[in-house]
This record gives structure tokens, C-alpha cells and sequence, in this order.
């Protein structure tokens, strides 16, 4: 038996605006336990939050508002894999721009400003990322530039790290660490159904989010681009904003206008 391998394109490397256009369906990956950005509802099973409506608002903005918006959950450690092998056409996942990252895919222009930060429980001597000195220990979450980002800030702490936010955020509670980092806007998310932990120190880095996709679809990113024009134009990027962060008490992010 002789097994052909190589023959045609990966799926991650097929014109998306083409096969949208045939197909008339496109396939995001949202974080599905990320509560504000991206989290699944119980009673709906459906994933609802701002990255979801972003997502949602640029296919219709490309495609037309009858095109068909899949959703596939990823967590920051298996959303580039999931990308790469074409299992998704775009991330839309809380997702940093760096200059690591860029070296495997290419990003959208930002979409959101997040900015690090700690969350503690109420009560805790920390106060800010400075108080986590020798004998601490914080917890982050694996495949995120926040676990880097505090082994800079913070080079004496223990870090634990934990595969998403919502085991990370279990772990604080049950006593694991001292303090957890991540981005403020997934921080205040979970607080917000906490009143026992609060963000505190403010940010100590800064995140700009993009849309992550893979290289080689320049008509895509193009595409992409001109749709967060055109919905921060129309209003519908700030009805999404207030949707999910105007009720968000002592949150000090940043959108991009």
C-alpha cells in the first residue's frame, strides 16, 4: 500500500475569504471559561462574552449577517495548535500581541488594551506585584505571557501555574498561592462574583489584544482590519464594550477607539 502524504494544502493554509465565500460559514476559537471575554452558559451551551460578540460582529461585517459563526473553545495553551492544524479560521481569545507570537502567526490590529494585574483575598498584607517576595506564591495560568511576565516583575515569588483561569482562580481560593495574576479584564470578571478577592496594585504591564491567524491569508487580516474600522465607526464596537465592562465596578482598562 503506498500512503500519499503532502499532496494539497493544509486546511490552515486555504484561502479562508474563499472558502467563507463557498461555505458561507467561518470557525473562531473563544476562550469558553473566561468570564466577561469568553464563557460558556450552562443553561444555553452556548459560549457568550465580548470576544464572542467581537467575533460574531466581523464575520458579519466580511461575510454578510447571514453568514454561519462557529465557535471552538481554546485555552491559552492549546489555541495555536488549534490555529496551526486549521481547526479554526481566527482566535479571538484574550490573546496578546507579541513579538514571539508574531513570529508564528499574524494579528489584527488591537482590539482591546488589557493591562497585568494581581487579584488577592480581601484582607492580604500584598498590595501590589512588589509585595510578592521572597516566600510568596502566585498563580498563573500555562500558555499565557503572564507567567513570563511575572517572573520579571516579581523575581523571588513561586509561581504555580494552572492550565485555565477558572482552575487557577480555585486554586487561590483553596489556599494554593497568594496572589494569582492575568490580564485586568479576566481578573475583574472573576471578582465581580467574588466579593471575598479584589484586584489590587493596579497594571504593571501593558497587553494589547489582537485577532491571532495564521500567516499567508493577508486578504483575511486585511479584512479583518477594515471590519474594526468599520464597527468602531458605527457604534457596534461600543455597545459591545458597554454590554460586558460597563457594569464592571473599579475596572481601569482600556478599549481601543
Amino acid at each position: 500500500m503506498i500512503i500519499l502524504t503532502g499532496c494539497g494544502k493544509n486546511i490552515a493554509q486555504e484561502d479562508v475569504m474563499q472558502r467563507v465565500d463557498k461555505t458561507n460559514e467561518i470557525t473562531w476559537g473563544v476562550k469558553s471559561d473566561t468570564r466577561l471575554f469568553g464563557l460558556m452558559n450552562i443553561k444555553t451551551g452556548k459560549i457568550e462574552g465580548f470576544d464572542v460578540d467581537i467575533a460574531k460582529a466581523i464575520s458579519k461585517e466580511i461575510f454578510g449577517k447571514d453568514v454561519k459563526v462557529n465557535f471552538v473553545p481554546v485555552t491559552s495553551n492549546t489555541r495555536l495548535p488549534l490555529l496551526k492544524n486549521g481547526n479554526v479560521d481566527g482566535l479571538v481569545s484574550t490573546m496578546t500581541i507579541t513579538p514571539e507570537r508574531q513570529k508564528e502567526i499574524d494579528f489584527s490590529d488591537v482590539y482591546f488594551n488589557a493591562g497585568q494585574a494581581i487579584i488577592v483575598k480581601k484582607g492580604s498584607a500584598i498590595k501590589s506585584v512588589k509585595d510578592l517576595t521572597k516566600g510568596t506564591k502566585v498563580i498563573g495560568i500555562q500558555g499565557s505571557n503572564s507567567v513570563d511576565n511575572i517572573k520579571k516583575a516579581a523575581p523571588d515569588t513561586r509561581v504555580l501555574q494552572l492550565s485555565d483561569a477558572a482552575q487557577a482562580f480555585t486554586a487561590l481560593k483553596s489556599g494554593q498561592g497568594d496572589a494569582m495574576t492575568s490580564d485586568n479584564g479576566i481578573l475583574y470578571g472573576l471578582v465581580s462574583d467574588d466579593p471575598n478577592y479584589r484586584v489590587v496594585g493596579g497594571t504593571f504591564t501593558s497587553e494589547p489584544y489582537g485577532i491571532g491567524i495564521n500567516k499567508g491569508q493577508k486578504k483575511f487580516l486585511t479584512a479583518i482590519n477594515q471590519a474594526l474600522k468599520d464597527i468602531q465607526k458605527d457604534g457596534t464596537y461600543q455597545k459591545i464594550t458597554d454590554k460586558w465592562f460597563g457594569n464592571i465596578s473599579g475596572f481601569d482598562g482600556s478599549v481601543s477607539k
